[in-house]
């Protein structure tokens, strides 16, 4: 099982490029098809290929908008234990995206209804927009769903990290603070602070680079960074820590900003605000 979640997570993106292309042509496939049951049912005088319009356009949109509400919910994700006010972004964001999505997708049915030498039009907007909101926001909380139950998933394969407090007694070895406990598919091991590379931060989580393997650690950048800042690690980056050790060469750019070169050909992202920094420590 580790072999198989480590080949997966070093092609992730790739993989869920794939899954999600494969869940909205499912997904354009049912809906076509129901809308044209549904049509045939209620005796609504249709073309056959006006149904395939209609999802095709909505699903193309919502494969539009997809990056841009993953890229939402990173910047303001919902916690469970403050679920009251951490979904009020989300709720709001409903709106815009809901008027993106039947603008857009308005404007691509007009454009090929016309090439196929027809028209297509709505009676009343404002209440055709209605309904297509209460659609939209159905479909918003379905992707955010679906979002959350794979990272819900990918976590629980990964292994879920956590700071092994001074004086655990649970093993022999564990009263030490510079270890951190994984749990894994109800296993639990250690992994010592010395043998991670670095710490990128991902939504509510930090994850462990540790060699090929990848372990979330439920923390904020700020308190993982007062916790390993005496174990021999710099922040270097809003969005990384890295281990001083692992260190073999820091490229500037013309920006101001750089890079860390760590071994096993690894880069991390250098910003002008701790370059200098970096430099002092490894001096």
């Amino acid at each position: 099982m580790q072999m198989s979640i480590d080949r997966y997570l070093s092609h992730k993106t790739r993989y869920e490029v794939v899954l999600w292309a494969l869940f909205f042509v499912l997904n354009f496939v049912a809906n076509a098809i129901v809308s044209t049951l549904d049509a045939a049912r209620a005796q609504v005088p249709i073309v056959w290929w006006e149904p395939w319009v209609w999802e095709g356009t909505s699903g193309l949109l919502w494969v539009s908008l997809l990056p841009a509400i993953v890229a939402f919910d990173r910047r303001y994700p919902i916690r469970l234990r403050e679920v009251g006010r951490t979904m009020i972004p989300h709720l709001l964001i409903t709106l815009p995206i809901a008027l993106v999505h039947v603008c857009g997708m308005f404007g691509l049915r007009a454009a090929i209804y016309a090439l196929l030498g027809d028209s297509y039009s709505w009676g009343q907007w404002w209440s055709e927009f209605g309904y297509e909101y209460l659609k939209d926001f159905r479909s918003y909380f379905s992707i955010i769903a679906i979002i959350y139950l794979y990272r819900f998933i990918v976590l629980r394969l990964q292994g879920l990290a956590e700071f092994v407090p001074e004086g655990r007694e649970e093993s022999a070895t564990a009263e030490h603070s510079d270890r951190f406990l994984v749990k894994k598919l109800g296993r639990e091991f250690l992994v010592k602070v010395d043998d991670i590379d670095w710490l990128q931060a991902s939504g509510n989580y930090v994850n462990l680079h540790v060699g090929a393997r990848i372990y979330p650690l439920r923390e904020t950048m700020t308190a993982i960074e007062a916790r390993l800042v005496n174990h021999g690690f710099a922040r270097v980056h809003r969005s990384a820590i890295v281990n001083l050790d692992r260190v073999q060469q820091i490229v500037p750019f013309d920006t101001g900003d750089g890079e860390a070169h760590l071994a096993g050909d690894i880069k991390v992202p250098v910003s002008r605000r701790y370059r200098k920094t970096l430099r002092e420590r490894l001096a």
